[in-house]
């Protein structure tokens, strides 16, 4: 287990979110990204909540944002050193905006997320 400071964490997430491209940053709509420093459910290093975009339709308006939560504490207990930390919150962070875009756990697993 490595401990990261709260900042250094979600720097990392948010270059991890500036790593995606830009193409697919662009399409992300309502949705917003958070860390919790808490601990999470068993077992989640990310949670995406909401709807994803393929689901949306024309009635789709005055909702609150998507939320995709990156959890500090699970991902630090599983890594050894803070880069492997930071190869952690890329993949969850990946896993989590794929998510948002309708892909299911199966085929994120399939494509190495």
């Amino acid at each position: 287990m490595v401990d990261v400071e709260p900042e250094r964490f979600e720097e990392m997430v948010a270059e991890a979110l500036d790593g995606l491209p830009e193409e697919l940053g662009e399409l992300m709509s309502n949705v917003a990204v958070v860390v919790q420093h808490e601990p999470g459910p068993r077992g989640l290093l990310g949670l995406y909540q909401g709807i994803p975009l393929t689901r949306r339709t024309t009635h789709y308006a005055g909702v609150l944002p998507d939320r995709i939560t990156i959890y500090r504490r699970a991902i630090c207990a599983l890594c050894p050193s803070e880069d492997d930390v930071v190869d952690q919150v890329r993949r969850t962070v990946v896993h989590e905006v794929g998510h948002h875009f309708g892909i299911g756990d199966a085929r994120l697993r399939q494509l190495g997320w």
